[in-house]
């Protein structure tokens, strides 16, 4: 086996009672919402029973998603699986952060409640989602986008998965024109157009408040959603965190460049196992688990610690 990597789930991933068995079992996952909820009372309750509307809004979505990020992670720790390097899908690449070291979980905690906050001001501003496109190449897709002033290609999934963020109405023209040439269309669980100019005003807010805080470097390598490349020691986290909010994120590059450098083995850490199956997408030949609760924990643990 090479290097094991943790990749921590997005948005649109959520539902209810996500990381609920793990919270009961792992005293190390229960501190880290004891902790948020000095922060944002209520938060256990909204990420354990909140329905799938509540967990649907942005500014919900994203301090339940990373909790339940780190739950699985500092789970897998506490089996004594650990990561050599780490990246995040969009939001988790700040669970990636924090699991890494550069910031304590609490304060990951309050930067993804303002992440969220203002990507939902944001939001209520415009009346904007987002699809996933399969089924066609990414300059197939591209070279539809362009006829629309407000789509735009965002999240650079895997082979034959390219995600759009636009306004509702020209998405559903768009979306047409997708399925006229052999593609398929598949809206996503999320409430905004994320990863797209819709975005301008929360990224520059968002940059503004990252800029008042201190950073570490991270204890591993962790590879950067806007660069798909890893973090270097001269990095300015907040300018990076800033330009993954209104830039593409280039998934499937960053998994590649894992792989070249050495990276075989990834875990999904959060919720669901959408990451897995874009991985092996992929990277065919890569061995890929996610771990979101008990069942799936004890699994991948077994399997990893057999190889």
């Amino acid at each position: 086996m090479g290097r094991i990597a943790f990749v921590f789930s997005g948005q649109g991933a959520q539902h209810p009672g996500m990381s609920r068995d793990l919270y009961e079992k792992y005293d190390s996952v229960k501190k880290i919402f004891e902790d948020a909820e000095k922060i944002r009372p209520g938060i256990t309750e909204m990420c354990h029973f909140g329905d799938s509307e509540s967990l649907k809004q942005t500014e919900n979505t994203q301090p339940c998603l990373y909790l339940a990020d780190l739950a699985a992670a500092l789970a897998l720790k506490q089996e004594g699986i650990l990561p050599d390097g780490a990246a995040g899908f969009s939001l988790g690449e700040i669970a990636a952060l924090a699991f890494a070291g550069v910031f304590d979980i609490s304060e990951g905690f309050e930067i993804v409640c303002r992440r969220g906050e203002l990507m939902g001001e944001e939001n209520r501003k415009f009346d904007t989602g987002m699809a996933a496109i399969l089924k066609l190449d990414n300059a197939a897709i591209e070279s539809v986008a362009e006829k629309y002033e407000n789509v735009y290609p965002v999240n650079y999934n895997c082979p034959g998965q390219l995600v759009v963020s636009g306004l509702r109405e020209e998405i559903a023209a768009f979306s047409d024109e997708i399925k006229s040439i052999g593609g398929r269309v598949l809206p996503l669980a999320v409430s905004g157009a994320f990863h797209s100019p819709y975005m301008n005003g929360a990224a520059e807010k968002f940059g503004q408040y990252l800029d008042d805080r201190d950073f570490g470097t991270p204890n591993i390598p962790v590879y950067s959603n806007f660069t798909a490349l890893p973090y270097s020691k001269d990095e300015k986290i907040p300018n990076m965190l800033r330009s993954q909010m209104n830039h593409p994120v280039r998934w499937e590059e960053t998994i590649r460049n894992m792989a070249e450098d050495g990276f075989d083995t990834f875990i999904e850490a959060g919720v669901g196992n959408t990451l897995k199956k874009l991985i092996s997408k992929t990277l065919p030949d890569a061995k890929t688990f996610a771990v979101e609760d008990i069942s799936s924990l004890e699994k991948a643990v077994s399997e990893l610690k057999n190889q």
